[in-house]
């Protein structure tokens, strides 16, 4: 089931391998592989937090 949306899933990617990439290079502490979560999110359309929350980016058809 999906929950995020296309420009969400976009940011959260773009995101999340920004905070990866600067953690790898040592740019920012190890808090940077949180970047993880929004890369992982981002890539599956699903997030655990939206659906708590009761929120959804993504289009659904009728």
């Amino acid at each position: 089931m999906c929950n995020v949306g296309g420009m969400d899933r976009v940011l959260r990617i773009v995101v999340g391998l920004v905070l990866i990439g600067l953690a790898a290079m040592h740019t920012v502490g190890a808090w940077g592989w949180i970047g993880v979560v929004p890369l992982l999110t981002g890539a599956v359309g699903w997030c655990p937090a939206y659906r708590l929350l009761g929120i959804k980016t993504c289009c659904t058809k009728p």
